[in-house]
């Protein structure tokens, strides 16, 4: 029970350890990159058009800028690590903090369950009256997504609460409950709670929600917060929506992740924002923004994969990193597919201190008849301009999509609303403005 720093500090240990750079790689035209397009779900033009496989989840890696050397003045020697396309003007890395680190999507689930069982110890649906919250000392894990509503365990007390104490080793904790009304049926049950050392050098702070209205809205949330002795901060938002969409009329499952950390002893920090929109029809969204800064190193990645349920397919991914001496360098790729058809193409560049730039540009056609023409240039004289007989491969529906969602969300589709009374009916204003979303406090601000 006791909010001590100790647990604080066990995650968010800044020693320098080896740093990676694991982009989001776009299969290139060789065969390597043809064997991570069969990694996905197979699209095939030859025999059954229509053969799909199921696959794992092609989820977005870290981008991490690495360097070759210890001595700054090698800094323009850094390239991304291609470990999923064939070797590019690659080089490996050096140091790194496990700040940084992120969590690989074999080993996502893991540390999802991790971190539920430690909820569960730490703060069970169970808790007797009077007893104080356990120290919330979880900060935000990198690359983990969005994690699903049992993951975080929320329980929300049925009685209104206001209570506080003082645990053995001298810190303190409160917790409170209540109930919020508003027109159109709205009502919000939250629970909030914290702690805070004896010395107060750390603390901590976790919000849980459940909103609804008569529109059939619902929506279950978690904002946590907390900071450190030596500094160390972090905040982290989850929500999970349900409402109607306002042209189709179809229901729509909307789920969003916002997290951060910042070092109390380094100029070293990340945020990452992450959502997902399903739709009853197949209609499905998802995308990230994340960046991050280690010392003199900063880098930034975007991705978006949108299938509109019919067969059409967009995905893309831009990223790209500096450093303070003038280094530049990034990576970029869309694909776009329908039936078959489509097209991918992409460009690596580099910048030096100098100002001089290097890149190579690459494109593919397919036309859906096992031809694909295969196309590209680089600043140092490369070209290419082919066709060749190749099969298609593409992700021709997400892997995860409505069903998917529909099983993981039965907390968020088991809110009940307000009773309706007799002759009043809700107030459907389409159109309007949606409530602002969740920004970083701005103590937390990555820049």
């Amino acid at each position: 029970m006791a909010a001590t720093s100790r647990g604080f500090a066990s995650h968010l240990d800044f020693k320098l350890r080896r740093l990676a750079f694991h982009p989001r790689s776009h299969p290139s035209t060789s065969n390597g990159g043809l064997e991570e397009l069969r990694k996905r779900r197979r699209f095939s033009l030859r025999g059954d058009r229509r053969a799909v496989s199921r696959i794992s989840c092609c989820c977005s890696d870290s981008v991490v800028p690495i360097r070759s050397g210890k001595n700054a003045e090698k800094a323009e020697e850094w390239l991304f690590d291609s470990k999923k396309r064939p070797p590019r003007a690659g080089v490996q890395a050096s140091a790194a903090l496990p700040f940084f680190a992120s969590s690989s999507s074999s080993s996502s689930s893991a540390a999802q369950s991790h971190f539920l069982s430690r909820q569960e110890k730490n703060y069970p649906r169970c808790t007797p009256r009077n007893s104080g919250p356990q120290s919330r000392d979880t900060p935000p894990k990198r690359d983990t997504g969005i994690a699903n509503e049992k993951d975080w365990g929320i329980s929300l007390l049925t009685e209104n609460v206001k209570e506080s104490g003082t645990n053995e080793d001298g810190s303190t904790w409160y917790r409170e409950s209540g109930e919020d009304i508003g027109d159109n049926g709205y009502r919000c049950r939250w629970t909030r709670m914290g702690g805070t050392s004896h010395d107060a050098s750390s603390q901590w702070k976790e919000t849980w929600w459940e909103k609804s209205d008569w529109t059939g809205y619902k929506e279950l949330g978690v904002e946590k917060s907390g900071r450190n002795a030596q500094g160390d901060s972090w905040w982290e938002t989850w929500q999970e929506v349900l409402h109607q969409d306002e042209w189709s009329n179809l229901a729509r499952i909307e789920r969003s992740a916002q997290k951060q950390a910042k070092s109390g002893t380094e100029n070293a920090g990340w945020y990452e924002k992450w959502w997902e929109k399903y739709d009853a029809k197949g209609w499905t969204e998802k995308g990230a923004h994340k960046y991050g800064r280690l010392n003199e190193q900063s880098w930034w990645e975007k991705w978006g994969e949108h299938y509109d349920g019919r067969g059409s397919v967009l995905k893309w991914t831009d990223k790209w990193a500096e450093t303070e001496l003038g280094t530049k360098w990034g990576d970029k790729w869309e694909e776009k597919f329908f039936t078959g058809i489509g097209s991918r193409q992409g460009e690596t560049w580099h910048v030096s201190p100098s100002g001089e730039r290097w890149s190579r540009t690459w494109g593919e056609e397919h036309f859906g008849n096992g031809k694909v023409h295969k196309y590209g240039k680089s600043t140092t004289g490369e070209s290419w301009d082919i066709v060749v007989d190749e099969e298609t491969y593409y992700e021709a529906e997400p892997h995860y999509g409505w069903a998917d969602v529909v099983g993981d969300s039965s907390q968020l589709l088991s809110i009940k609303p307000r009773e309706r009374p007799p002759g009043v009916y809700p107030n459907l204003e389409f159109g309007s403005t949606p409530p602002p979303a969740d920004e970083p406090p701005e103590e937390f601000s990555p820049q």
